[in-house]
């Protein structure tokens, strides 16, 4: 199994890394049936995180029709009452080239859509062999795009109004298995993500060894559309 990180300007460190160390693992834990790269749309390049200027290097162009797993994180940066003080502190400050709170989380997310990513994720979306799964903000970078029309999918918790708001179908769970789109929530849910796409696509055995040598234990239900809807309480 291939796996493509996807890296945009702006992206959250830990959105990329707890996936891509969770991955990797589970290549070294199955003798090599797993495989995990970083990626843009661009190419290879060094790309700039959303967190302090880190920046990590993409070593291919996103290859939309590989198959395999296409992981999108979500973005660092500014958000709600902070991003509002900051820019009132300092108008012309870092960010405000494009007007207040240029660099906010929803802000980094949208300039996805200026770049040739949309349409990579959207063939990846198509593709049957390809399984587009995100972690916090990503969900929200093809929902943005156009392309979560009446799936199902989480984000973070702040996000959640957004992401519905795009015709998408929120779920309030830390991972959701809609088929070929599976998603995470929060920040830290990226590990979830990473041992449970181990656990579907190489095996339980597999998944169990690296969560015992991360010595993690995944939190939550893996919300599927299947089974009996449940009563009210």
């Amino acid at each position: 199994m291939y796996a493509q990180i996807v890296l945009f300007d702006g992206f959250d460190p830990l959105d990329v890394i707890a996936p891509y160390e969770v991955l990797h693992a589970g290549g070294t834990a199955s003798g090599g049936a797993v495989d995990v790269a970083l990626v843009s749309a661009e190419g290879p390049r060094e790309v700039v995180s959303g967190t302090g200027g880190l920046a990590l290097a993409a070593t291919a162009v996103l290859d939309p029709h590989r198959p395999g797993l296409v992981v999108v994180p979500g973005a660092a940066g500014r958000v709600g009452d902070q991003a509002d003080e900051a820019d009132r502190a300092d108008p012309d400050g870092p960010g405000n080239g494009e007007g207040p709170g240029g660099d906010t989380i929803p802000v980094l997310l949208g300039r996805t859509l200026t770049t040739g990513l949309p349409a990579l994720l959207g063939a990846a979306m198509a593709d049957p062999a390809v399984t587009v799964c995100t972690v916090c903000g990503g969900s929200l970078v093809l929902a943005m795009a156009g392309l979560l029309e009446g799936r199902h999918a989480t984000t973070h918790h702040l996000g959640h109004d957004l992401l519905d708001a795009t015709g998408a179908r929120a779920v309030r769970a830390r991972v959701v298995d809609d088929g070929d789109l599976v998603s995470g929530a929060g920040v830290t849910s990226g590990l979830d993500l990473g041992l449970y796409l181990l656990e579907r696509e190489a095996g339980p055995r597999v998944a169990h060894a690296v969560e015992t040598l991360f010595a993690y234990e995944r939190r939550g239900v893996v919300w599927r559309p299947t089974g009996p809807e449940p009563v009210p309480f």
